[in-house]
């Protein structure tokens, strides 16, 4: 299990969460060279937890699916843009 901090969209706000990463519920990118570049994307808590490379807090979006963007970082990117707008 790993313990991390994670931005709740839904409540906006930091928070710690215990999750385990495993292969049925994360897409990793290892194609990125950026630090805004989608390191991977996650299955958890009925909602989305994407994480950039570098020092940003990996963002959760309630509601939302790797199915929903289609497995793409791209569209990975989009959401948290349009979730991150005003913070």
């Amino acid at each position: 299990m790993n313990k991390l901090t994670v931005y709740n969209t839904s409540k906006s706000r930091l928070e710690t969460i215990t999750f385990e990463f495993a292969d049925q519920n994360t897409t990793w990118f290892n194609d990125g060279c950026s630090g805004d570049d989608v390191q991977m994307i996650t299955d958890a808590f009925d909602g989305l937890l994407i994480s950039q490379r570098g020092y940003r807090y990996p963002i959760w979006i309630d509601d939302k699916s790797r199915a929903d963007i289609a497995n793409s970082k791209h569209n990975a990117l989009k959401l948290i843009r349009l979730y991150t707008e005003d913070v």
